[in-house]
């Protein structure tokens, strides 16, 4: 993997613009807009140029990095969800995991503690009761991958 992640769309830096609240805000955003995409079988640029207001670009970097890197993406993933196929997953988890997962592949400047902690938050917030330990559970296999020990 490496850090595609610090330039986003026609240049765009991937920055956050303040606090955690900011931070929680913008991935809240960044899942809908995978959820969306996914709903409509459609690419992360199609979508964000039939938006009337563009999304932080943090999001936009991200949300078009997760589309480009899917396929390896779901390929971690799938490699740690021992008896779970990704296709089975609730959508909101999956979209969960896919932005983590790219995270942890591509985004050297978040911590790994950062990205699975805010993960945990929104599959708790907006998927079913266990999303939260599931979520935790494979990004904590896919950081030992993705992120190994010095």
């Amino acid at each position: 993997m490496s850090d595609h992640g610090t330039g986003g769309p026609q240049g765009q830096e991937r920055s956050y613009t303040g606090g955690v609240g900011s931070r929680r805000e913008l991935r809240e955003r960044l899942l809908g807009l995978l959820y969306e995409a996914e709903v409509k079988s459609q690419p992360a640029r199609a979508l964000l140029a039939g938006l009337a207001i563009q999304p932080d670009p943090f999001v936009q970097a991200t949300f078009v990095g997760v589309d480009e890197h899917r396929a390896e993406i779901d390929r971690a993933i799938a490699d740690h969800a021992q008896g779970w196929a990704i296709e089975r997953m609730p959508a909101t988890d999956r979209a969960i995991l896919r932005m983590a997962t790219y995270e942890l592949g591509w985004c050297p400047d978040i911590p790994t503690a950062v990205t699975i902690s805010e993960a945990v938050e929104l599959a708790k917030a907006y998927s079913t009761d266990d999303s939260g330990r599931f979520v935790n559970w494979v990004l904590s296999a896919v950081a030992t991958q993705l992120r190994p020990a010095p």
